[in-house]
């Protein structure tokens, strides 16, 4: 059994909503056209492929993944920005409840929506089930295909640098791979090696 696990983490494609740069958690959009034609598909080598449940990110892994079978998972969601779904900045900045959850966006939540502890949380439960998994079989890779909160959150988690979580870039349709040792992985540990996702090509190339 090979001793290194990888873990790839793909961000979904640019949406039409994502270009008015609008909250964009549990409520859906279309991947924009000029997306569409910039993404292609990775090479197999990803033996277990998962996605957020949300249409964006199954558009995506389709796409990406177009000969797996990929299995959506509700875990992998976005932070649920309840009342401040699909709306910007510009129509939220003069509500108080918006500017208090901006000086302090780690305590609380939007409205009708999740606190930073529950969408965490939320996440935590996912990825066990996926490192359980992993742990489990004699298969080393797995990709997931998710949104930007929850990449940032693993890498501030998981990545052998430490940033903040907003430092984080992930570009749409782009992500990070993570691998571990077998062991370190079980105990939690930070990974080992952290590196672009690699969208075309092998990956282990």
């Amino acid at each position: 059994m090979d001793d290194t696990v990888a873990i790839a983490l793909f961000r979904h494609g640019l949406t039409e909503a994502n270009k008015s740069r609008a909250y964009l958690g549990w409520t859906d959009s279309p991947l924009s056209s000029i997306q569409k034609e910039k993404m292609a598909a990775i090479s197999p080598g990803y033996a277990n492929v998962y996605t957020s449940d949300l249409g964006r990110c199954m558009e995506t892994a389709v796409i990406l993944f177009p000969n797996s079978s990929i299995k959506a998972c509700p875990e992998w969601r976005e932070m649920h920005f309840g009342e401040w779904e699909g709306r910007t900045y510009e129509e939220l900045k003069d509500e108080p409840a918006y500017q208090k959850w901006l000086e302090d966006p780690f305590s609380g939540g939007p409205p009708g929506g999740e606190s930073f502890t529950e969408f965490t949380a939320r996440v935590d439960k996912g990825w066990k089930a996926l490192t359980g998994q992993l742990l489990r079989e004699t298969s080393s890779k797995a990709a997931v295909v998710t949104h930007g909160g929850v990449i940032r959150y693993l890498l501030g988690k998981y990545a052998p640098e430490r940033k903040e979580f907003w430092e984080w870039q992930i570009p749409f349709g782009g992500g990070y791979e993570f691998r571990w040792t077998r062991e370190m992985l079980r105990r939690g540990e930070r990974c080992i090696l952290l590196r672009e996702a690699p969208l075309t090509g092998n990956p282990d190339g």
